[in-house]
């Protein structure tokens, strides 16, 4: 099993007019690939924002493999 972080991302328009990328929720999951890990972390998202659908708060997600130290 390997591990990743998972990150839910949103694009806002700032005050000056530019557009902004803001990491909505960051989660790390424990999956077999990065498919499972999304299954995993939308399902979380869910339940910590009570929501019926991630993309309510988040436009994207972007899914890392976690690097450990050794």
């Amino acid at each position: 099993m390997s591990h990743f972080v998972v990150r839910f991302l949103k694009d806002v328009l700032g005050e000056n007019g530019r557009e902004a990328e803001i990491c909505q929720s960051s989660l790390e999951v424990d999956a077999a690939d990065k498919l499972k890990a999304a299954e995993i972390a939308k399902a979380r998202f869910c339940r910590s924002q009570s929501l019926s659908d991630w993309s309510l708060h988040a436009d994207r997600i972007e899914i890392a493999e976690a690097d450990f130290p050794s």
